[in-house]
């Protein structure tokens, strides 16, 4: 029972088949099962709830500020939504930086263009410091024009980063063929982004957090939450309580019925990966996407695939979005050949899965108004894994007591 007349209660998160075939990264399997079963009783500083890539950066970082910390998932550690992510690692927003500038004001923009780019360079470091075997790679990235911005809005836009210190240039015709043999009038080219393997990356989060003591458990199904004034009280589907002091909700795109934000939606997406072609990749490697809606984005890995995305749906269930794959992952491979002629772009692998989006492109971090000790992550958008590491770096100072410079554009009210 809640500590306090009018404390908040919610009960277990919405359930969704987040993700259907096989994705590339999981083409060895699953990998080990993490985390055991919970009986009885248990008590910890930080309880975290679910165990993808939020969840484990979260983890990370609030180990790192001498909290205890223990984390649930319903199916297991990284069995959700994190391998069927394509794991572009930019600080590119979904929302152009004039576009957003317009929405919410220039520099509240800069401010979370800034706090992206400072994201993964912090990921990067923290990789490199806990030596994550991942397939990380440095990698540039090229933004090419369309629907949402055309050559002169993309110009534009090049500009208006680079003004505010941002690693962006625009580049012509001929330096984009030179760079990535794309015939296309011009194009962003920016320096800072990554590619990753995103299930090797979080199940080695995982592995590193429980051997400096965080408590995993799967499968743990949360059934009710009950905010009080001295803490979070857990309970779960086979009787256990977990009693913290704070309580992250990192369930992805599975929400808690207390978590109802306005703006922020699910959609179904779609991805395939090609066979190993190390030859006939373009010459930087780097991360291509466009301004357009629909869109087509695609990225390296290293065993020299090509993996290519978009035609994003709305959801309904995971029947209908399941009963698309054949059409989508056609269409994805059509689009891969007119960006890229000389490419094999037969799908070895193909897959579907969850995708949250907002209107503002930003994702929703921060206390849950009117729930004491709760916290909430939603990184929706499309550089997803980037916006984990800002939740991560956010939640560590919240449990610590300390301020965020930008917790304002990220509030969840």
């Amino acid at each position: 029972m809640p500590d306090r007349p009018g404390a908040a209660t919610a009960k277990e998160t919405t359930r969704r088949d987040l993700r259907t075939g096989v994705p590339v990264w999981l083409r060895r399997g699953n990998g080990a099962e993490l985390g055991r079963t919970l009986d009885g009783t248990l008590t910890v500083d930080v309880a975290i709830l679910g165990g993808g890539v939020s969840g484990a950066l979260v983890a990370d970082a609030v180990l790192q500020a001498g909290k205890t910390v223990a984390a649930f998932d319903r199916r297991g550690f990284v069995r959700g939504s994190t391998p069927a992510s394509t794991a572009l690692l930019q600080f590119e927003i979904d929302q152009p930086l004039t576009k957003l500038g317009q929405r919410i004001g220039k520099a509240r923009a800069a401010r979370a263009w800034w706090r992206s780019a400072a994201a993964v360079d912090q990921l990067r470091g923290r990789i490199a410091d806990l030596g994550l075997r991942c397939a990380f790679k440095e990698r540039p990235s090229a933004y090419l024009p369309g629907n949402m911005l055309d050559l002169g809005a993309l110009r534009h836009e090049a500009e208006e980063r680079e003004r505010i210190g941002l690693r962006s240039t625009f580049i012509d015709r001929d330096a984009l063929r030179r760079l990535t043999t794309l015939d296309r009038p011009g194009a962003i080219w920016s320096r800072g982004g990554a590619e990753v393997d995103p299930a090797q990356l979080v199940r080695g989060l995982w592995r590193s957090t429980a051997a400096r003591g965080a408590l995993l458990h799967a499968p743990v199904d949360i059934t009710a939450i009950d905010a009080g004034r001295r803490g979070v009280t857990l309970g779960t589907a086979c009787g256990a309580t977990i009693r913290a002091k704070h309580v992250v909700l990192a369930t992805g795109y599975e929400l808690s019925a207390m978590l109802r934000p306005r703006g922020y939606t699910v959609i179904s997406t779609f991805a395939i990966a090609t066979k190993p072609q190390p030859r006939a990749l373009w010459p930087s490697r780097c991360l291509i996407w466009e301004a357009a809606d629909p869109y087509i984005y695609a990225r390296t890995t290293s065993d020299g695939r090509i993996v290519a995305g978009g035609e994003d749906e709305a959801f309904s269930d995971s029947d209908a979005r399941d009963a698309l794959i054949p059409a989508k992952t056609a269409r994805i491979a059509a689009k891969l050949r007119a960006l890229l002629p000389g490419v094999d772009t037969e799908a070895e692998f193909a897959w579907a899965g969850a995708f949250g989006q907002s209107a503002s492109g930003l994702p929703a971090i921060g206390p849950v108004p009117g729930a004491k000790g709760l916290y909430a992550v939603l990184g929706f958008g499309g550089n997803g894994i980037t916006y984990s590491m800002i939740a991560a770096q956010m939640l560590q100072r919240a449990v610590l007591g300390l301020p965020d410079p930008d917790a304002d554009l990220f509030a969840l009210a």
